[in-house]
């Protein structure tokens, strides 16, 4: 008998809402919120209350996308954390009066394991990673390396002891004088530029462990004095600088994703996160494919930054083994 999963995602600033029937993605919906772009960043009062008008219609529009009849949902999944817990709040609390109503299971799904597990929705003509695989996650908020023994068997394998990956973009951005989400300007930019015409100090920790605040710290200090000597630097030199900065950072991402490959003897590996979007980043990881003979995964766009299709894959094969959330659930924001 076939499981339809309504997933819900509002762990930042993204309303999502899916619809899947089994591993098929029937809908996903996200409203994206533009009014943090003024600030620099996300404001965490700001998204929640936006949440709290956006949800209704996202599970909506989901549902209808879907042809899917809230009575024959199977269960809803959403996202518990890690996140802001004022956005979180607004989707588990939307989540449980939902399912209370129908009489519907409710499903705890943890964000950065949805990320990770968006590899298993069903997509034509892409094969699934197979256990065991490495998955290097990184976005805005985490940068981690993964062990996947199993879709709920999962290792850490290294993590950032500071900033994350996706922060040391959108910071740059911003020192240059870019909107955020600095992230997706700094790629643009890079495919204009020479990655080779600066140098920034990168992290060298032992084992699998990342930092990026010396990489920051690096880029402000190296443009702060440039702009001294020449106010238009910045501009001057746009392309060049985040072509730079974006070598730097996917050089550190690959040099720990490698020796952890290398170490554990898997060539099973995959990326997920916002940051797994970045073109530097996943021509870094084809060339690592092609020299160290590994099967790579990399999410489309649509997968890689925050949706709910995720939150209802996790939701699916926790559906499958019977995990049910209680009505008590609270959010976690770490």
């Amino acid at each position: 008998m076939d499981a339809y999963i309504l997933g819900i995602e509002s762990s930042c600033d993204d309303t999502s809402a899916a619809v899947l029937c089994n591993n098929r993605l029937l809908s996903n919906v996200i409203n994206s919120q533009a009014v943090h772009a003024q600030y620099g960043g996300v404001v965490p009062e700001l998204a929640s209350r936006a949440h709290q008008q956006n949800i209704v219609p996202v599970v909506d529009a989901a549902l209808k996308q879907a042809s899917v009849s809230p009575g024959q949902l199977s269960a809803v999944a959403f996202t518990r954390g890690p996140g802001l817990l004022g956005s979180l709040l607004v989707g588990i609390s939307f989540a449980k009066a939902f399912a209370y109503t129908l009489h519907k299971p409710l499903i705890e799904v943890d964000h950065l394991q949805g990320h990770i597990l968006s590899h298993f929705l069903l997509q034509e003509g892409k094969d699934a990673p197979r256990f065991p695989f490495l998955c290097l996650l990184v976005s805005g908020g985490h940068t981690q390396i993964v062990r996947m023994n199993g879709y709920f068997d999962m290792e850490i394998v290294g993590q950032t002891i500071d900033d994350a990956a996706g922060e040391a973009f959108d910071k740059a951005a911003k020192i240059m004088g870019y909107a955020y989400p600095g992230g997706p300007i700094i790629d643009r930019l890079a495919q204009q530029g020479d990655p080779d015409a600066f140098s920034f100090s990168e992290a060298h920790l032992p084992g699998y462990d990342y930092s990026f605040s010396g990489l920051k710290t690096s880029f402000l200090y190296f443009l702060r004095d440039h702009l001294r000597q020449n106010p238009n630097f910045a501009k001057e030199n746009a392309a060049d600088l985040a072509a730079s900065l974006q070598h730097a950072v996917c050089h550190s991402l690959m040099r720990k994703l490698i020796k952890a490959a290398n170490d554990l003897h898997i060539r099973e590996i995959a990326i997920a996160g916002g940051v797994s979007a970045n073109s530097g980043l996943q021509h870094a990881l084809r060339m690592a494919a092609e020299r160290y003979h590994w099967n790579i995964h990399i999410p489309p766009l649509k997968f890689s930054t925050d949706n709910a299709a995720m939150i209802a894959i996790a939701g699916y094969y926790k559906f499958l083994r019977g995990e049910f959330a209680d009505i008590s659930a609270v959010p976690y924001a770490r």
